[in-house]
């Protein structure tokens, strides 16, 4: 492996002097530093960016903690801060808790050990104790999509309630009345907050439906398909449902078709995310449509100003965003005589 030393000796030059050239800490003539730089080209010599960057304090290096990567909107937006990141000069290093506790503790320690400039962190449980562990090693920090009450981080966040408050009241306008919900369970707060807003719309409609009309999966395809098999049973059907994400949209666009019901001729479905696979279901999937690339890029450039003392101020940032209703084939007028 060819070292400083190495080019120095073929150079002519001080191990200082090609120092001075890699790390561009003092000036040398022009003629010098193309003979040094055409030396490391022919010895094929690659500085240790790594020990180059420690001297420097910064890595050029970002964690992004993810809580299930098979789910697709954690995909998009996962690639949209990497290409946030890869524009402004920082790589980003992918880690997948799948919900787990143990082993987003495990990521968080590996991070601080590669001396990462930031995490941008989304998750899901419990993490305040995880998230106290990297502001003491002295990690800047991003969160999205939630955020965690008593913790002063910067956020990215979507106001969740008005979503699903919006995509509830789309519903009640084509005429639905007995309208089901599929949320997760309340520890999610983003779904958490869709679901008050499904709540917030029933009531200022005056229904007020059983609570079996209102129940749990965990936001993967299998347990969309599980709930619409429970709420189809039901008496009176439900004429129409809103799924608190795409992913379980699907799994109930799946479970309705197996059961006989046609979607929207006889079930109408929102989901909410807009991932590309909503686009691509026949029926297309009605659903809120989440601004995935703008939450991913203003996360990355969020922290990339922390990172880079461009935000003196002590207060955190908060920044809110809003979804908008995608109108595709899913949801039609209510056909129902209740």
């Amino acid at each position: 492996m060819v070292t400083m030393k190495d080019v120095a000796q073929a150079a002519g030059v001080s191990v200082s002097t090609v120092s001075h050239i890699v790390n561009g800490t003092r000036h040398v003539s022009d003629e010098l530093r193309a003979r040094v730089i055409k030396v490391m080209e022919e010895l094929d010599y690659h500085p240790n960016a790594l020990a180059r960057s420690l001297r420097m304090g910064e890595t050029k290096t970002i964690g992004l903690i993810i809580p299930d990567s098979s789910n697709l909107f954690f995909a998009e937006i996962a690639r949209a801060i990497e290409d946030a990141g890869y524009q402004h000069g920082y790589a980003v290093i992918l880690c997948n808790s799948d919900g787990r506790s143990d082993k987003q503790q495990r990521y968080i320690r590996t991070l601080i050990d590669k001396q990462v400039d930031g995490v941008i962190f989304i998750s899901n449980g419990e993490i305040t104790a995880d998230l106290n562990y990297l502001l003491d090693n002295n990690i800047r920090v991003v969160m999205v999509d939630r955020e965690v009450p008593g913790i002063d981080v910067d956020t990215v966040l979507l106001d969740n309630e008005l979503a699903g408050y919006q995509a509830t009241r789309y519903l009640l306008e084509l005429g639905h009345r007995c309208i089901a919900c599929i949320g997760v369970p309340p520890n999610l707060i983003p779904i958490a907050q869709r679901v008050a807003g499904y709540h917030r719309a029933m009531k200022e409609a005056g229904l007020e439906l059983p609570t079996d009309y209102c129940i749990y999966g965990d936001t993967r395809i299998e347990s969309g398909e599980r709930a619409i098999n429970r709420l189809l049973h039901l008496v009176p059907r439900p004429s129409a449902v809103f799924v608190c994400n795409d992913m379980m949209a699907i799994g109930v666009m799946r479970g309705a078709r197996l059961l006989g019901i046609s979607v929207p001729e006889e079930l109408s479905v929102v989901g909410f995310d807009d991932i590309a696979l909503a686009r691509a279901m026949c029926p297309a999937l009605t659903t809120m449509a989440q601004p995935i690339g703008e939450m991913g890029r203003l996360a990355t450039e969020l922290l990339i100003r922390r990172i880079k003392g461009e935000l003196h101020s002590p207060g955190r940032q908060r920044i809110t965003l809003t979804a908008r209703l995608v109108i595709r084939e899913s949801a039609s007028q209510c056909n129902s005589k209740d």
